[in-house]
């Protein structure tokens, strides 16, 4: 039963979000009616939707039937949190689960409706949505900073930032140090956006924009440090290897790869979460999928990389980092 209605916690949430039922509860607990008065939305619609919030523990309801956020609740679904995924969600009931819905002719065919890494289709997907994904990434990201001890740097940090969609990971390294000097590359359309963020950060001294094809566009040479930041999984098997060999020669002596990706057991027996996400690359792209760390690795030292590990952050799957031999 919990698989049945698997598609509706999600819906659920975007509805709390699009009815302003979070950002109402963030200025005090409310009954129904109390709430309907501040959002507009019905006292019956409301009574089935925050009652449901309340069984996925993100409302709380006391005996005089007022409703409070719980601090999940509130960190990341009140809309002017910085952590907010209410951006996300939209996303998530807008775009990625009608795509779902043609899974049956997907799975016969092998073929999505559209592949999400062309750029054609690819880049006015991912212009509306890698902003909402700014939130998953930045503790991460952030996390991968301290590691590399940024902070501390005395010379320039030269960052390569692959498909940066929002620009979060060359963002967060960013704000660490003045030093460090950013190149984002993405298709022109989705750099704006990235553009966009970047200045509202008050980081444009320090990034260059490179627009174009990951596989094609000029990289530069001589990085310090390069991210992708769940990148893989949109290309497949045979242009991560390419990919990875572009990288590899773009970095300098010693400089550091940076890899986020949903993370399958060797034995593809689990978890849950790559294992599905690679059925969400088989409906979104023509030869996407997720990886294990292992097969990962072996793209790695096959392009050259060495001292492959493992980095814990928080957020959705840890980060593997590689060294370019010298």
């Amino acid at each position: 039963m919990q698989i049945s209605w698997g598609y509706a916690p999600p819906l659920i949430v975007q509805a709390g979000v699009a009815n302003g039922v979070f950002d109402a509860l963030a200025r005090g607990p409310k009954t129904v009616a109390e709430t309907g008065k501040a959002t507009g939305a019905s006292p019956r619609g409301l009574t089935a939707l925050m009652d449901a919030l309340v069984g996925l523990g993100l409302l709380t309801r006391d005996d005089a039937g007022r409703f409070s956020l719980t601090p999940e609740s509130a960190a990341f679904l009140v809309s002017d949190s910085p952590a907010t995924l209410g951006p996300f969600f939209k996303q998530i009931s807008s775009k990625v689960i009608p795509g779902w819905l043609g899974i049956n002719e997907v799975v016969r065919s092998g073929r999505p409706p559209q592949a999400m890494n062309q750029e054609g289709p690819g880049a006015a997907f991912f212009e509306d949505f890698v902003e909402s994904l700014f939130p998953l990434n930045f503790a991460g990201a952030s996390a991968l900073g301290a590691h590399l001890g940024l902070a501390q740097s005395k010379k320039p940090v030269s960052v390569l930032d692959i498909a940066a969609g929002s620009g979060v990971w060359s963002i967060a390294l960013a704000k660490q140090s003045p030093k460090v000097e950013a190149t984002a590359v993405d298709w022109p359309r989705v750099l704006k956006v990235t553009q966009k963020v970047v200045e509202r950060h008050g980081l444009g001294s320090q990034f260059r924009f490179v627009g174009g094809d990951i596989l094609s566009a000029d990289f530069g040479k001589g990085h310090d440090v390069a991210v992708l930041g769940h990148i893989l999984h949109t290309e497949g098997e045979e242009r991560s290897r390419t990919l990875l060999k572009r990288v590899h020669d773009a970095l300098g002596p010693d400089g550091t790869i940076v890899i986020g990706e949903f993370l399958a057991d060797a034995d593809r027996r689990g978890p849950p979460l790559p294992l599905i996400f690679a059925v969400n690359m088989l409906l979104h792209s023509d030869c996407g999928t997720t990886f294990s760390y292992e097969e990962i690795g072996k793209f790695l030292a096959e392009a050259g990389f060495v001292e492959t590990r493992k980095l814990e952050v928080p957020g959705p799957s840890p980060l593997i980092l590689a060294k370019r031999a010298r």
